[in-house]
């Protein structure tokens, strides 16, 4: 009898690989009975990661989104699951304990049946706690190794770290291979080794499609003995983002695995309702780049989900960059050729930071250092010339042990600076908070919440709760809407007798000719 091969829709990091924003809890009720007429999934990624904080930035209750979102999986009896970040919880800095174990507690009472806990520098003692915690709250504790490629990320590393969150107690494995950059030998000789010492747990495979080894990553772990694959599906699959389920089940099948059945009339459903949502709002925050794989991130190793918000990033520093070139009297530089140079100065700097796994947040720590002196440099000025709080954090232990050595010149700059290492538990540097938030709801006359949602939420998240709160959220959200809308310029036509003129330019046209109309859609690059 062959061995079966099940599917997790990952609909969340779809999302979060696509753009800044995720569908509302009125989009993902409708989508969700169509997700589970497709048949083909025995899980779904609902919430967690940035799912919580991004319901906050455009005004909604985070906590009702949960609850709608996984209501009816949970009536259907497939599993759900959120992505947790260890000592960061939830955010991109550190939680403290009280906190994280409110967050489990909170998330499993809201319908998330399974916890995905990662540590982005794989240093178990900020795992530790994930898997008490989430065991304590009555949830399937699953732990993701971050996968990178480096000459210290070796089979002997990875399961020594196995072999600690097992001893923890934890039930399941994710090989969470965040940039796609695993190579899928590799990946296959790892999951050999993880079922060759414990086979009775279960191994959960999340590959991105970026660099383009995840399909042929998909076909090694499932012969090595992996028992979940996480999927994406149109229009959201391919690019930045996971591979089709149309693609891996073929291909499972083909190689004479046992798989479910798609039914692909709900599938085209699920299609247009999600290009709809696209079409709604969410298209306007969507960088059409991250429908785009490319092989120069096997180099660098940067994930594909925070493509966009570095592209916003050297966008934002190009007119300042080449603004001092030619004061300097040198050449500009185009957004490409800067792409090219941030890219080098990954590779360059990741070894002398000592490799740490290139994942939230530390690759955005890591980028925003190369993206600083990328600049510096441009500008005749030396590199480590402007490093952020949360990326010394990372240099000095603060948020756990770095997987390598941190080179000559980054300790003679730490010494410079008059800093000092940390080497204790990480989670001793951040104590409990809980109580004053507590304190701050009480003030306010807030509602903690059933099961203290609103309680954790404040806790997670204080500032953008505190916003959500005020309606100050929504309305930010609802004019950088508008902004969006206004940069478009969306094509018209207009026609008098036999000749049509076209134009860029809707508003100028419409004062002339009300009955004007936009024929393109609200995504960018997209004429209808």
């Amino acid at each position: 009898m062959s061995r079966e091969i099940k599917f997790s829709l990952v609909y969340r990091d779809m999302w979060q690989s696509s753009g800044k924003y995720v569908p509302r809890v009125d989009q993902l009720k409708k989508i969700a009975p169509i997700i589970i007429d497709m048949g083909c999934f025995s899980r779904v990624e609902t919430n967690g990661g940035a799912f919580e904080q991004v319901n906050l930035l455009f005004g909604e209750n985070p906590n009702q989104a949960v609850r709608e979102w996984t209501k009816p999986f949970n009536n259907a009896g497939i599993q759900t699951h959120m992505l947790e970040r260890g000592l960061n919880g939830i955010r991109m800095y550190p939680v403290p304990a009280d906190i994280r174990r409110l967050f489990f507690k909170v998330k499993k009472a809201q319908g998330t049946d399974i916890s995905r806990s990662f540590c982005g520098l794989n240093d178990t003692r900020n795992l530790e706690l994930s898997v008490k915690y989430a065991k304590e709250a009555g949830m399937i504790s699953q732990v993701a190794l971050c996968i990178t490629h480096s000459p210290i990320h070796t089979q002997e590393y990875y399961m020594s770290v196995v072999d600690k969150v097992v001893e923890f107690g934890c039930d399941e494995i994710c090989i969470k291979d965040m940039a796609g950059i695993g190579r899928p030998a590799f990946l296959g000789n790892l999951v050999q080794s993880i079922k060759k010492r414990y086979p009775r747990i279960i191994i959960q495979y999340h590959g991105h499609t970026g660099p383009g080894f995840s399909v042929a990553s998909m076909l090694e772990v499932a012969r090595a003995g992996a028992d979940y694959l996480d999927v994406a599906m149109e229009p959201l699959s391919w690019g930045m983002v996971h591979p089709d389920v149309i693609t891996i089940q073929a291909m499972l099948k083909d190689a004479g695995f046992s798989v479910p059945d798609i039914n692909m009339n709900a599938y085209m459903e699920a299609r247009s309702m999600t290009q709809s949502f696209i079409d709604d709002f969410l298209g306007y925050f969507m960088d059409p780049g991250n429908k785009q794989m490319s092989s120069l991130l096997v180099d660098c190793g940067l994930p594909g989900g925070m493509m966009g918000s570095m592209m916003a990033d050297l966008k934002g520093m190009e007119k300042a960059i080449n603004m001092s070139l030619r004061t300097q009297k040198k050449p500009e530089v185009s957004l490409n050729e800067l792409v090219i140079l941030l890219f080098q100065e990954v590779g360059y700097i990741w070894p002398l930071l000592g490799y740490p796994p290139l994942v939230t947040p530390y690759s955005q720590y890591v980028k925003n250092i190369a993206l600083m002196n990328v600049m510096h440099i441009l500008n005749g000025e030396p590199r480590w010339t402007t490093i952020d709080k949360n990326a010394w954090d990372m240099i000095l232990g603060k948020t756990g042990k770095l997987p390598g050595k941190l080179a000559p010149e980054i300790i003679e700059l730490v010494h410079k600076k008059g800093y000092e290492f940390y080497t204790g538990n990480p989670q001793d540097a951040y104590p409990d908070e809980l109580e004053k938030y507590r304190a701050e709801m009480n003030e306010n006359h807030w509602d903690v919440g059933q099961d203290e949602e609103e309680l954790f939420e404040l806790a997670m998240h204080d500032r953008q709760y505190r916003d959500y709160r005020s309606g100050i959220a929504k309305q930010r959200f609802e004019a950088e809407l508008e902004s969006e809308k206004t940069k478009l310029n969306p094509k018209v036509i207009i026609q008098s007798g036999d000749m049509a003129v076209t134009t860029i330019d809707i508003n100028a046209i419409q004062s002339k000719f009300p009955n004007a109309k936009a024929i393109q859609s609200p995504v960018k690059g997209r004429i209808l």
